[in-house]
């Protein structure tokens, strides 16, 4: 393992260094003096006291100059550092005080203007993040009128017309009933008819309203619920055979949920189907959702199936990265296929 040295050991080794250097170098000259004078001054025992004289004299000075010169340099560094952590927790607005013109101030000068930078990218991230949180209300906003819009809308196109329909055909029923009780009767069976319709349709356009949050629930443990729920309440029949849906990430779960409650909400309304197919199976690394229904079908290119439900449950799937497809032929029945690629864990 590298021996780790610290600053002032560092700076005391390479003063140490010079001095030894020196201090042969002296010694050298000495002996080479000794040598060659006739009469030398001193002795070779005196030169080498004089040369250890001066090698403990320099060793001392050495201490103290490389410990004032590491105190200095190590006091600068350790102000950037606490500088650095400084930044490192947020607080781009301090700034530290550049002592000299030298490496150290330079770096000094950087980090302040680094600290600038990422002052004025966090002001502008804020910016963002509430210009953001601004658009994403008014998205909120725009979708719940256009939710509401679509609600009244499907209210006056389907329940509002059954409902003066059976308006009409009761004071009919009532008008006869006493004197043509056998032309009365049809009209009430009429009036049962267009009640039970109207309940579906009302069944239906209340799904929408349901909450989308589980609760602390599976998407299969929701399904489960809000199906078993149904099946009191309509006479419509469920076939399920659901797997894979465990491997589903929370995130997502909420919005196939919500394509799901979609999905049966038009079949109720339009399709007239006494059958419902829901499958769920995971293939490679591609979770598929099939719904299929025994109903009257429709045509898949009319504008007013791809301008309301079917482009409603396209775009969620399209917001959690999957795809969706639906076919569909009058008199056949509706299919919808969900496809939603698994990340790796």
């Amino acid at each position: 393992m590298k021996n780790i040295y610290n600053l002032h050991f560092w700076f005391l080794m390479q003063y140490l260094q010079f001095v030894l250097f020196g201090t042969i170098v002296i010694f050298v000259f000495l002996q080479i003096y000794i040598f060659a004078a006739e009469n030398p001054v001193i002795s070779l025992e005196q030169s080498l006291y004089f040369t250890l004289f001066v090698f403990i004299i320099f060793s001392g000075m050495t201490f103290y100059l490389s410990s004032r010169a590491s105190y200095l340099i190590k006091s600068r560094l350790d102000r950037l550092a606490a500088y650095v952590t400084t930044l490192s927790g947020g607080r781009y607005a301090e700034r530290i005080e550049r002592v000299s013109v030298d490496e150290i101030g330079l770096i000094e000068e950087e980090l302040n203007n680094l600290a600038g930078t990422m002052q004025e990218q966090l002001k502008s991230l804020q910016r963002i993040a509430t210009e953001r949180s601004t658009l994403e209300k008014q998205a909120q906003q725009a979708a719940i009128i256009e939710e509401r819009q679509r609600f009244a809308r499907d209210l006056h196109d389907s329940v509002s017309q059954q409902l003066f329909a059976l308006n009409m055909l009761s004071s009919a029923a009532v008008r006869l009933i006493d004197k043509k009780p056998n032309e009365a009767r049809p009209i009430i069976f009429q009036v049962s008819e267009i009640a039970e319709k109207a309940q579906g349709e009302m069944r239906a356009l209340l799904l929408h309203l349901r909450p989308i949050d589980l609760k602390g629930e599976s998407l299969k443990g929701g399904l489960l619920k809000l199906i078993e729920e149904l099946e009191k309440k309509t006479p419509i029949q469920f076939e399920l055979k659901l797997q894979g849906m465990e491997e589903i990430p929370e995130t997502t779960d909420a919005h196939l949920f919500r394509v799901v409650q979609e999905a049966i909400s038009n079949i109720l309304r339009h399709a007239q189907a006494s059958k419902i197919q829901m499958r769920s199976e995971i293939k490679g690394a591609i979770f598929h959702l099939f719904i299929g229904d025994d109903g009257q079908g429709f045509d898949v290119s009319a504008e007013k199936w791809t301008s309301y439900g079917l482009q409603t449950m396209r775009e969620r799937c399209e917001e959690i990265g999957g795809t969706f497809e639906v076919r569909s032929k009058k008199g056949e029945g509706t299919y919808i296929n969900i496809r939603i690629h698994l990340l790796e864990q």
